[in-house]
């Protein structure tokens, strides 16, 4: 964080000042510690830090206000809302109706079987499989 004067610290002075009112604060102890470790406090960690401040009657005004300035500049960050989830993979309905037309008037088929289970859970039929479907379509017609 670059400030223009690193001798004040605004957010430390009024740390110290809420941990001198309320020492068994856990809450103001931990966003000490915090912000100690890590240089900074995000902006929801500044607001509860401020809502708590603001309840003290030993703080400064001018410090509060510069608190409220700093959190201001802070951005707010939203959380988007979650994608709808397509399927990976849309089922054809062409080779839904090819494999279900096969099957009724072969239903022991074992080949047809096995490529109407790979459609039912989502797998890619290859252009082989597709085409051999194709192909017991029209020996279908024939007959």
């Amino acid at each position: 964080m670059n400030r223009i004067r690193p001798d004040v610290d605004i957010v430390n002075d009024v740390l110290k000042a809420v941990l001198e009112a309320s020492p068994d604060s856990s809450f103001v102890r931990s966003l000490l510690q915090q912000y100690q470790e890590r240089g900074g406090l995000s902006k929801k960690q500044l607001q509860g830090l401020h809502s708590k401040a603001s309840r003290i009657h030993g703080i400064p005004p001018n410090k509060l206000a510069t608190l409220e300035a700093i959190i201001m500049k802070k951005p707010t960050r939203y959380k988007s809302a979650m994608p709808l989830s397509e399927p990976l993979v849309k089922k054809d309905e062409q080779t839904g109706q090819l494999l279900n037309d096969i099957l009724a008037k072969y239903p022991q088929h074992k080949r047809v079987i096995f490529l109407k289970s790979k459609y039912d859970h989502n797998e890619v039929l290859t252009a082989a499989e597709l085409s051999e479907l194709q192909k017991f379509s029209k020996l279908l017609t024939k007959n």
